[in-house]
């Protein structure tokens, strides 16, 4: 990875994004700026980074959340970079889906080694796809927004989480004790019915025919998937 790389820096604190911009781009890095976790999330899907500097006491969010967010459609290196410096903190980020964590106070040398270290090891992350299409129907996973035929489908919050689960695996069936756990939670493995409820009004919201459907195919008794229209 050359030192041509995009940097995207999400941190509330404007010195310290002051401190970073000039520190990378001394350092021939293109450098994106957010100061809010929202605002981060959609510079990532823009601005297509290959590293992402992230603090974790923003004011709209915790960067915790960004992080597991930024891991549901992104594979980008992150590097978190926190006043928090327990280890329950840095244990849930690495869990989150960091790939490093570097506590407040830092020094600026070492800081970078790790940018570059990270960098080195995955060179392509800036590359993958936060939209999928499945014929006229796109599940733009950095937006959390869906359409069909162009048209933006209002999805509640657990309808779009089944419908970015079943997306970001295109053709392959997902257990309805999978789509439980991961929507609903690990206490709720056996409330299928759940599950029946919300894939059901997502058909209805896509027009799908769960008797030749063109995106959702039930499984019977396993699970779920998404077809587009080269699959059957």
């Amino acid at each position: 990875m050359s030192q041509s790389a995009t940097l995207l820096v999400i941190d509330d604190e404007p010195q310290i994004r002051k401190f970073l911009r000039i520190s990378l781009s001394s350092q021939g890095y293109k450098v994106v700026e957010a100061g809010t976790g929202a605002e981060g999330l959609t510079q990532a899907a823009l601005a297509r980074p290959d590293l992402v500097v992230l603090d974790l006491g923003l004011p709209d969010m915790d960067g915790q959340q960004v992080l597991r967010e930024l891991r549901e459609w992104s594979a980008v290196p992150v590097l978190v970079l926190s006043v928090r410096a327990s280890e329950i903190q840095k244990v849930e980020a690495l869990d989150n889906g960091a790939n490093d964590y570097v506590t407040k106070p830092f020094g600026i040398q070492e800081f970078l080694a790790r940018v570059r270290a990270l960098l080195r090891q995955a060179p392509q992350a800036s590359t993958t796809a936060s939209a999928l299409s499945f014929g006229p129907l796109t599940v733009d996973l950095a937006f959390r927004r869906v359409t069909l035929d162009g048209i933006e489908v209002a999805l509640t919050r657990k309808e779009y989480a089944l419908l970015a689960q079943l997306a970001s695996h295109p053709g392959r069936v997902i257990t309805q004790q999978q789509l439980l756990k991961d929507i609903w939670g690990p206490t709720h493995v056996d409330d299928s019915h759940y599950l029946r409820i919300v894939v059901a009004h997502v058909r209805q919201k896509l027009g799908d025919d769960p008797t030749a459907p063109r995106f959702i195919v039930t499984e019977p008794g396993v699970g779920y998937r998404l077809i587009g229209p080269e699959q059957g």
